[in-house]
């Protein structure tokens, strides 16, 4: 056995043997507003983020193909858009160095700070959300919560192995007290609000 395992075990054997129930927090949900997705943009946008509408009328993933027109290697992760770099094809996380826009969805999000939660179920290797330059997150409306309170009552933080919050693009204001984007992960994290299910439509 070594020196870790004989440690770990020790702690396991020695553990108090009492019921201590985790306190009871409130949700702090009372006061808030059934618009939750006008609440998560403006919360978005305060952290840098961006929030692509979706248009009224004719092709409804239209604002995605604008914001991937340019790019060179598009890998996505989701059905309704596809790109030129399948994640099934990737073996390791170095081979996703070179992604411009990456393309995945949420599991849900919080419209007190704007964020969205990625697991390893959405992001299927999870350097997806960190390698790529740019970051597209698809969110369904029905899938904000009011605030964490909420969100760390969910499945994804019992029964997951990776999870991660995702509060707009990487940023530092450690440099001369100038906020840089992009420091040490994704340039920028864009949103866009579409339900689940919808037709998967590949890029032309």
């Amino acid at each position: 056995m070594s020196s870790r395992e004989h440690i770990l075990s020790t702690i396991r054997a020695n553990r108090p043997k009492v019921d201590r129930p985790l306190p009871d927090v409130p949700l702090f949900d009372e006061a808030w507003p059934s618009a939750l997705l006008a609440v998560f943009k403006q919360s978005l946008e305060r952290m840098g983020g961006i929030f692509l509408e979706a248009p009224p009328t004719g092709d409804v993933l239209q604002p995605l193909r604008t914001k991937i027109a340019g790019a060179k290697t598009v890998c996505s992760v989701v059905p309704e858009i596809s790109g030129n770099r399948a994640i099934a094809q990737v073996s390791s996380p170095a081979g996703l160095s070179d992604v411009d826009v990456a393309i995945v969805r949420a599991s849900f999000a919080v419209a007190e700070t704007g964020s969205v939660l990625l697991g390893e179920g959405d992001l299927r290797v999870n350097a997806v959300a960190y390698l790529a330059q740019h970051l597209i997150v698809l969110l369904d409306p029905a899938d904000i919560l009011v605030n964490l309170h909420h969100a760390y009552r969910r499945a994804e933080f019992r029964f997951g192995h990776y999870a991660s919050f995702h509060t707009g693009p990487s940023a530092t204001a450690d440099i001369e007290g100038v906020l840089i984007h992009g420091a040490q992960g994704v340039r920028s994290l864009s949103v866009f609000p579409l339900a689940r299910g919808a037709a998967a439509c590949p890029v032309q």
